[in-house]
């Protein structure tokens, strides 16, 4: 079930960022901030899918930790971009608040992984 909802919102936030970059080349003439944020932001799910195909529970930790990394990357250019004055304020408000809501779904995945694998075999 908590993959669904991840490939979902996921996939839902990476079109988003394609959208959002198309706005921005066609209306802004922004190129490069642009395409780090497309990149970063459709990497998110790019691992996430990988990590559904993990070979083992490290490798799913690993692949989702990477995505979280991704995300934070995104994040940082929606910031740049607010800051630079390339997007306004609703803008940034609207897709950092689903780009929090997938940040916080990865991370409480990894935690439990974590949590998982940490557990005493001899209970």
């Amino acid at each position: 079930m908590a993959d669904n909802v991840l490939k979902e919102k996921n996939l839902n936030f990476a079109v988003r960022c394609v959208k959002l970059h198309k706005h921005l080349c066609d209306q802004h003439s922004e190129y490069v901030l642009s395409k780090q944020m497309l990149r970063s932001g459709t990497s998110i799910g790019a691992n996430i899918r990988e990590a559904l195909c993990a070979e083992s529970d490290k490798d799913f930790t690993h692949k989702l930790h990477i995505s979280l990394k991704e995300a934070n990357e995104t994040q940082y250019w929606f910031e740049v971009m607010l800051n630079a004055g390339i997007i306004s304020d609703n803008e940034f408000t609207s897709i950092n608040k689903d780009l929090a809501e997938l940040m916080a779904l990865l991370t409480s995945i990894i935690k439990s992984m974590k949590q998982k694998n940490f557990e005493p075999a001899n209970k």
